[in-house]
């Protein structure tokens, strides 16, 4: 878990860590709290054995902190789990049976919920594009024809088991130590944002398995750091255009990356700004375990 001035929901998501049976050792890379949150992670570490705090660096990123705390845990199976989700019952059970089954290196993400019971945005995509992202920050791959182009699948009715994917969310997924150390951890150069969209991709290219599991569920309460908002998207804006320049390997795809680069970071950075404007986006949301007709796949 990497912790950067997260807030109270911080605490109850550690809580749902240590009631979880299956947690031997729990690795917290403090990247950054306020002095009371931070006083209070040390009195916690202090009592309870199976933490391991690590603070003092600063604010090396999620990426980098992440790699850090991996180093230092013990397990042969890695979880890592965003400091605002709350782990449901069985959800490491259900991770690890999925990843335990899968071609190598395999990656298991959870089913990844709104506090409210439905299925938050972004825990079962299609492949990640310049097309597909540009479209999806503009809200176009909702409408009309462009339809074919939304890679977002929480609409969509979930499947009765762990099910191929090619992208799961990063707050909270399943991968073996083996298998993180084949794919070399997270890269680094990604600060804060798609460092999780960059190691599905690998694990893929690698020959092996991203896996979406629908049994292992999370609530995420998302949106609860006291971080300019504007500043995160920033850095999704510019991880986004970094990643598909770095997974270009064609003339074409260069140029897309090169030419949609610059309006994809001024779309993510666009987006506070809107949010404050409308009072917040407005989504219709369905029941976690309510049916809906399958969404076309994205061609792009």
């Amino acid at each position: 878990m990497v912790v950067y001035r997260t807030g109270p929901d911080l605490f109850t998501s550690i809580d749902h860590v240590l009631n979880e049976h299956r947690v031997d050792d729990f690795v917290i890379v403090d990247n950054g709290s306020t002095e009371e949150d931070a006083a209070r992670l040390r009195a916690i570490a202090e009592r309870e054995p199976r933490i391991r705090l690590l603070h003092g660096h600063g604010n090396i990123g999620f990426a980098r902190g992440a790699n850090l705390g991996a180093s230092q845990a013990a397990g042969r199976w890695l979880v890592f789990l965003n400091p605002d989700a709350f782990l449901q019952e069985g959800c490491i059970d259900a991770l690890i049976t999925a990843a335990a089954s899968a071609p190598s290196p395999a990656v298991a993400g959870a089913r990844v919920l709104n506090p409210d019971g439905t299925e938050q945005r972004g825990a079962r995509r299609g492949e990640v594009t310049p097309v597909t992202t540009l479209l999806s920050f503009t809200h176009l791959s909702e409408r009309g024809p462009l339809r074919r182009f939304e890679i977002h699948r929480e609409f969509e009715p979930a499947p009765e088991r762990a099910a191929p994917v090619p992208t799961i969310s990063g707050a909270c997924f399943c991968v073996s130590r083996r298998d993180f150390e084949r794919l070399n951890g997270f890269d680094g150069r990604f600060f804060l944002h798609v460092e999780d969209i960059d190691l599905c991709w690998r694990a893929r290219q690698m020959g092996g398995q991203v896996l979406f599991q629908p049994n292992a569920r999370v609530i995420h309460v998302g949106h609860t750091s006291h971080v300019e908002p504007m500043l995160v998207e920033w850095h999704k804006g510019r991880g986004l255009a970094r990643y598909f320049r770095k997974r270009a390997d064609n003339p074409l795809r260069m140029l897309l990356a090169w030419a949609l680069g610059p309006l994809i970071v001024l779309a993510a950075v666009s987006r506070p700004v809107l949010r404050s404007l409308t009072g917040g986006p407005v989504r219709r949301l369905r029941p976690a375990d309510e049916t809906a007709p399958p969404a076309t796949g994205p061609k792009g």
